[in-house]
Protein backbone atom coordinates (compact mmCIF):
# COMPACT_ATOMS: atom_id res chain seq x y z
CA UNK A 1 0.00 0.00 0.00
CA UNK A 2 1.79 3.61 -0.66
CA UNK A 3 2.59 5.67 2.22
CA UNK A 4 0.41 8.35 3.27
CA UNK A 5 2.92 11.68 3.10
CA UNK A 6 0.53 14.22 2.33
CA UNK A 7 -1.71 15.71 5.58
CA UNK A 8 -5.26 16.42 4.63
CA UNK A 9 -8.31 18.75 5.98
CA UNK A 10 -12.00 17.72 4.63
CA UNK A 11 -15.46 19.40 4.83
CA UNK A 12 -18.06 17.05 3.98
CA UNK A 13 -22.14 18.76 3.45
CA UNK A 14 -24.85 16.23 3.89
CA UNK A 15 -28.22 16.31 4.24
CA UNK A 16 -31.53 14.66 5.44
CA UNK A 17 -35.13 15.12 4.39
CA UNK A 18 -38.22 14.24 6.40
CA UNK A 19 -35.84 12.21 8.73
CA UNK A 20 -33.47 11.29 12.02
CA UNK A 21 -30.20 11.45 11.28
CA UNK A 22 -28.87 10.50 14.76
CA UNK A 23 -31.65 10.17 17.28
CA UNK A 24 -30.52 10.54 21.12
CA UNK A 25 -31.47 7.92 23.36
CA UNK A 26 -31.52 9.51 25.59
CA UNK A 27 -34.10 11.90 24.63
CA UNK A 28 -36.84 9.46 23.36
CA UNK A 29 -35.02 9.60 20.55
CA UNK A 30 -35.20 13.20 19.57
CA UNK A 31 -32.40 13.99 16.95
CA UNK A 32 -29.57 15.28 18.39
CA UNK A 33 -29.46 19.49 19.06
CA UNK A 34 -27.43 22.00 21.02
CA UNK A 35 -30.72 23.16 23.84
CA UNK A 36 -29.26 26.73 23.25
CA UNK A 37 -29.10 27.21 19.74
CA UNK A 38 -31.46 24.47 18.38
CA UNK A 39 -28.60 23.39 16.16
CA UNK A 40 -28.39 20.03 14.96
CA UNK A 41 -25.63 17.19 15.65
CA UNK A 42 -24.68 14.24 14.31
CA UNK A 43 -22.14 12.53 16.51
CA UNK A 44 -18.88 11.36 15.40
CA UNK A 45 -19.73 7.68 16.25
CA UNK A 46 -22.51 8.09 13.93
CA UNK A 47 -20.97 8.99 10.69
CA UNK A 48 -17.77 6.60 11.97
CA UNK A 49 -20.28 3.78 11.96
CA UNK A 50 -21.75 4.75 8.82
CA UNK A 51 -18.36 4.20 7.42
CA UNK A 52 -17.53 1.11 8.71
CA UNK A 53 -21.11 -0.25 7.56
CA UNK A 54 -20.06 0.81 3.78
CA UNK A 55 -16.69 -0.70 4.30
CA UNK A 56 -18.14 -3.90 5.32
CA UNK A 57 -20.09 -3.80 2.24
CA UNK A 58 -17.67 -2.84 -0.01
CA UNK A 59 -14.46 -4.44 0.90
CA UNK A 60 -15.60 -6.83 4.02
CA UNK A 61 -14.11 -9.97 2.20
CA UNK A 62 -10.71 -8.24 0.77
CA UNK A 63 -7.76 -8.68 3.41
CA UNK A 64 -6.54 -6.33 5.48
CA UNK A 65 -10.60 -4.70 5.26
CA UNK A 66 -12.41 -6.65 8.07
CA UNK A 67 -14.12 -4.61 10.51
CA UNK A 68 -13.53 -4.13 14.57
CA UNK A 69 -16.08 -2.59 16.15
CA UNK A 70 -19.36 -4.65 15.09
CA UNK A 71 -22.51 -4.99 15.71
CA UNK A 72 -22.92 -8.06 18.58
CA UNK A 73 -18.67 -8.59 18.10
CA UNK A 74 -16.72 -9.70 21.10
CA UNK A 75 -13.56 -7.90 20.69
CA UNK A 76 -11.28 -9.81 23.13
CA UNK A 77 -11.79 -13.14 20.32
CA UNK A 78 -10.35 -10.33 17.76
CA UNK A 79 -7.45 -9.50 20.67
CA UNK A 80 -7.10 -13.22 20.52
CA UNK A 81 -6.73 -13.82 16.96
CA UNK A 82 -3.44 -11.33 17.21
CA UNK A 83 -2.01 -13.58 20.01
CA UNK A 84 -2.10 -16.90 18.18
CA UNK A 85 -0.69 -15.24 15.20
CA UNK A 86 2.18 -13.92 17.21
CA UNK A 87 3.02 -17.02 19.13
CA UNK A 88 2.49 -18.78 15.99
CA UNK A 89 -0.40 -20.62 16.56
CA UNK A 90 0.20 -21.51 20.56
CA UNK A 91 -3.13 -22.93 21.48
CA UNK A 92 -3.04 -21.95 25.17
CA UNK A 93 -3.80 -18.64 24.04
CA UNK A 94 -7.25 -19.95 22.93
CA UNK A 95 -8.19 -20.57 26.77
CA UNK A 96 -6.62 -17.87 28.80
CA UNK A 97 -9.06 -14.95 30.24
CA UNK A 98 -6.37 -12.65 30.32
CA UNK A 99 -3.41 -11.91 28.19
CA UNK A 100 -0.55 -9.55 28.22
CA UNK A 101 2.47 -8.95 25.62
CA UNK A 102 5.59 -10.39 27.13
CA UNK A 103 7.87 -7.88 25.54
CA UNK A 104 7.66 -4.72 23.94
CA UNK A 105 8.36 -6.38 20.39
CA UNK A 106 5.83 -8.22 21.19
CA UNK A 107 3.60 -5.78 22.04
CA UNK A 108 3.84 -3.69 18.89
CA UNK A 109 3.96 -7.09 16.53
CA UNK A 110 0.37 -7.32 18.28
CA UNK A 111 -0.82 -4.02 17.55
CA UNK A 112 0.71 -4.63 14.39
CA UNK A 113 -1.67 -7.43 13.68
CA UNK A 114 -4.84 -5.87 14.43
CA UNK A 115 -4.03 -2.38 12.02
CA UNK A 116 -3.13 -4.50 9.36
CA UNK A 117 -6.19 -6.84 9.64
CA UNK A 118 -8.71 -3.97 10.61
CA UNK A 119 -9.35 -1.26 8.48
CA UNK A 120 -11.45 0.78 11.36
CA UNK A 121 -8.65 0.53 13.71
CA UNK A 122 -6.32 1.59 10.95
CA UNK A 123 -8.66 4.38 10.74
CA UNK A 124 -10.21 5.55 13.38
CA UNK A 125 -7.94 3.93 15.98
CA UNK A 126 -9.09 1.75 19.18
CA UNK A 127 -8.62 0.90 22.84
CA UNK A 128 -7.58 -2.63 22.95
CA UNK A 129 -6.34 -3.37 26.67
CA UNK A 130 -9.43 -5.12 27.32
CA UNK A 131 -8.96 -8.73 29.50
CA UNK A 132 -6.98 -9.92 26.25
CA UNK A 133 -4.44 -6.77 26.12
CA UNK A 134 -3.56 -5.91 22.34
CA UNK A 135 -2.71 -2.30 23.15
CA UNK A 136 -3.99 0.96 22.14
CA UNK A 137 -4.00 2.72 18.60
CA UNK A 138 -4.69 6.26 17.92
CA UNK A 139 -5.62 6.84 14.68
CA UNK A 140 -4.97 9.33 11.79
CA UNK A 141 -8.28 9.71 10.87
CA UNK A 142 -10.33 11.71 13.09
CA UNK A 143 -14.17 12.92 12.86
CA UNK A 144 -16.02 15.74 14.55
CA UNK A 145 -19.33 16.34 15.38
CA UNK A 146 -21.86 17.60 12.34
CA UNK A 147 -24.05 20.40 13.03
CA UNK A 148 -26.97 21.93 10.95
CA UNK A 149 -26.58 24.85 8.76
CA UNK A 150 -29.53 26.29 10.58
CA UNK A 151 -31.27 25.89 13.76
CA UNK A 152 -33.49 22.71 13.09
CA UNK A 153 -37.63 21.90 14.40
CA UNK A 154 -38.04 18.42 14.73
CA UNK A 155 -41.64 17.07 14.62
CA UNK A 156 -42.98 14.87 16.59
CA UNK A 157 -45.42 12.35 14.49
CA UNK A 158 -47.34 9.94 15.88
CA UNK A 159 -47.98 6.43 14.26
CA UNK A 160 -50.48 3.22 15.09
CA UNK A 161 -50.18 -0.07 15.10
CA UNK A 162 -53.31 -2.22 14.08
CA UNK A 163 -51.64 -5.85 14.68
CA UNK A 164 -52.00 -7.21 18.30
CA UNK A 165 -48.83 -8.40 20.03
CA UNK A 166 -50.47 -10.85 23.01
CA UNK A 167 -53.91 -12.82 22.17
CA UNK A 168 -55.06 -12.60 26.09
CA UNK A 169 -54.24 -8.30 26.41
CA UNK A 170 -54.74 -7.14 22.83
CA UNK A 171 -57.41 -9.15 21.17
CA UNK A 172 -60.22 -8.52 23.51
CA UNK A 173 -63.88 -9.24 21.66
CA UNK A 174 -66.61 -6.53 22.20
CA UNK A 175 -70.03 -7.42 23.38
CA UNK A 176 -71.28 -8.48 19.28
CA UNK A 177 -68.08 -11.09 19.41
CA UNK A 178 -65.88 -8.65 16.84
CA UNK A 179 -62.76 -8.03 17.90
CA UNK A 180 -61.75 -4.57 19.19
CA UNK A 181 -59.64 -1.93 16.82
CA UNK A 182 -60.07 0.91 19.19
CA UNK A 183 -57.20 0.79 21.47
CA UNK A 184 -54.28 0.54 18.89
CA UNK A 185 -50.92 0.69 20.04
CA UNK A 186 -49.87 4.43 19.68
CA UNK A 187 -46.40 5.42 19.30
CA UNK A 188 -44.29 8.46 18.48
CA UNK A 189 -41.62 9.34 15.94
CA UNK A 190 -39.46 12.45 15.03
CA UNK A 191 -38.34 13.74 12.28
CA UNK A 192 -36.20 16.90 10.91
CA UNK A 193 -38.33 18.32 7.61
CA UNK A 194 -34.90 19.30 6.16
CA UNK A 195 -31.27 20.12 7.53
CA UNK A 196 -27.96 20.26 5.88
CA UNK A 197 -25.20 19.52 8.17
CA UNK A 198 -21.65 20.10 7.45
CA UNK A 199 -18.43 17.85 9.24
CA UNK A 200 -15.09 18.15 9.51
CA UNK A 201 -12.58 15.73 9.27
CA UNK A 202 -9.22 15.20 9.58
CA UNK A 203 -6.18 12.82 8.55
CA UNK A 204 -2.56 13.15 10.02
CA UNK A 205 0.18 11.66 8.20
CA UNK A 206 2.39 10.87 10.72
CA UNK A 207 -0.08 8.98 12.36
CA UNK A 208 -0.85 6.84 9.53
CA UNK A 209 2.48 5.97 9.58
CA UNK A 210 1.90 4.34 12.44
CA UNK A 211 -0.61 2.47 11.77
CA UNK A 212 -0.41 2.04 8.25
CA UNK A 213 -2.90 3.80 6.95
CA UNK A 214 -2.31 4.69 3.40
CA UNK A 215 -3.35 6.04 0.19
CA UNK A 216 -5.56 3.33 -0.58
CA UNK A 217 -7.42 3.65 2.46
CA UNK A 218 -8.07 7.42 2.00
CA UNK A 219 -9.40 6.84 -1.26
CA UNK A 220 -12.00 5.03 0.05
CA UNK A 221 -13.08 7.14 2.91
CA UNK A 222 -13.57 9.53 0.17
CA UNK A 223 -15.64 6.63 -1.92
CA UNK A 224 -17.39 6.07 1.77
CA UNK A 225 -18.45 9.82 2.09
CA UNK A 226 -19.64 10.13 -1.09
CA UNK A 227 -21.90 6.68 -1.16
CA UNK A 228 -22.41 5.58 2.16
CA UNK A 229 -26.33 7.00 2.55
CA UNK A 230 -26.95 4.96 -0.26
CA UNK A 231 -26.60 1.93 1.23
CA UNK A 232 -27.97 3.35 5.24
CA UNK A 233 -31.57 3.66 4.08
CA UNK A 234 -34.31 2.98 6.77
CA UNK A 235 -37.86 4.41 7.49
CA UNK A 236 -35.80 6.89 9.78
CA UNK A 237 -33.23 7.64 7.01
CA UNK A 238 -34.87 7.28 4.02
CA UNK A 239 -33.74 10.26 2.67
CA UNK A 240 -30.06 11.32 3.57
CA UNK A 241 -27.35 12.45 0.60
CA UNK A 242 -23.71 12.91 0.75
CA UNK A 243 -23.93 16.44 -1.12
CA UNK A 244 -20.38 17.98 -0.78
CA UNK A 245 -17.06 16.50 -0.27
CA UNK A 246 -13.86 19.15 -0.40
CA UNK A 247 -10.12 17.98 0.47
CA UNK A 248 -7.53 20.81 1.39
CA UNK A 249 -4.41 18.45 0.51
CA UNK A 250 -0.90 19.84 2.53
CA UNK A 251 2.12 19.34 0.67
CA UNK A 252 4.05 17.91 3.94
CA UNK A 253 2.66 15.24 6.86
CA UNK A 254 2.69 18.11 8.80
CA UNK A 255 0.47 20.48 6.77
CA UNK A 256 1.05 24.05 5.50
CA UNK A 257 -1.88 26.13 7.27
CA UNK A 258 -4.31 25.90 10.27
CA UNK A 259 -7.24 23.53 9.46
CA UNK A 260 -9.66 26.00 10.80
CA UNK A 261 -8.68 29.21 8.49
CA UNK A 262 -8.85 26.55 5.04
CA UNK A 263 -12.72 25.50 6.60
CA UNK A 264 -13.31 29.42 6.56
CA UNK A 265 -12.80 29.27 2.91
CA UNK A 266 -16.09 26.80 2.34
CA UNK A 267 -19.44 28.99 3.22
CA UNK A 268 -22.82 28.25 2.90
CA UNK A 269 -25.20 30.54 1.42
CA UNK A 270 -28.96 30.94 1.40
CA UNK A 271 -30.69 31.55 -1.01
CA UNK A 272 -33.97 33.99 -1.12
CA UNK A 273 -36.40 35.02 -3.53
CA UNK A 274 -33.06 34.47 -5.75
CA UNK A 275 -30.88 36.12 -3.96
CA UNK A 276 -27.79 34.77 -1.76
CA UNK A 277 -27.64 35.89 1.78
CA UNK A 278 -25.60 35.33 4.58
CA UNK A 279 -26.61 32.62 7.46
CA UNK A 280 -26.51 36.01 9.83
CA UNK A 281 -28.39 38.06 7.62
CA UNK A 282 -31.58 39.82 8.77
CA UNK A 283 -33.69 38.63 5.80
CA UNK A 284 -33.87 35.40 6.67
CA UNK A 285 -35.73 36.17 9.67
CA UNK A 286 -38.58 36.83 7.78
CA UNK A 287 -37.53 34.17 5.03
CA UNK A 288 -39.55 30.56 4.64
CA UNK A 289 -37.75 27.89 5.88
CA UNK A 290 -35.11 25.70 3.73
CA UNK A 291 -36.71 22.47 2.84
CA UNK A 292 -34.23 21.18 0.02
CA UNK A 293 -30.86 21.37 -0.77
CA UNK A 294 -31.44 24.19 -3.80
CA UNK A 295 -32.27 26.15 -0.69
CA UNK A 296 -28.12 26.72 -0.44
CA UNK A 297 -25.29 27.30 -2.15
CA UNK A 298 -22.10 26.21 -1.32
CA UNK A 299 -18.98 28.01 -2.53
CA UNK A 300 -15.31 27.32 -1.81
CA UNK A 301 -12.81 30.29 -1.90
CA UNK A 302 -9.73 29.28 -3.86
CA UNK A 303 -7.58 32.83 -4.18
CA UNK A 304 -4.75 33.40 -2.42
CA UNK A 305 -4.22 30.24 -0.83
CA UNK A 306 -1.31 29.08 1.63
CA UNK A 307 1.71 28.00 0.05
CA UNK A 308 1.79 24.01 0.03
CA UNK A 309 -2.26 23.65 0.03
CA UNK A 310 -4.15 22.06 -2.63
CA UNK A 311 -7.99 21.92 -2.96
CA UNK A 312 -9.34 18.72 -4.23
CA UNK A 313 -13.10 18.39 -5.22
CA UNK A 314 -14.00 14.93 -3.86
CA UNK A 315 -17.54 15.28 -4.76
Amino acid sequence: MTPLVNRYDIVFLFDVTNGNPNGDPDAGNLPRMDPETNIGLVSDVSLKRKIRNYTELARGEEPGYRIYVQDGSILNEKHREAYKAVRNGNDKVLKEKSLNPQSAEEARALTKFMCDNFFDIRAFGAVMSTGINAGQVRGPVQVAFAKSIEPILPLEVSITRMAATNEKTDRDKGADGDRRTENRTMGRKHVVPYGLYRAHLFVNAKLAERTGFGREDLDHIFDALKTMFEHDRSAARAEMASRRVVAFKHSSALGDAPAHQLFDRVSVWRKVHGELCALDDNRLDNAPPARRYEDYEISVRRDELPVGVEIVNVL
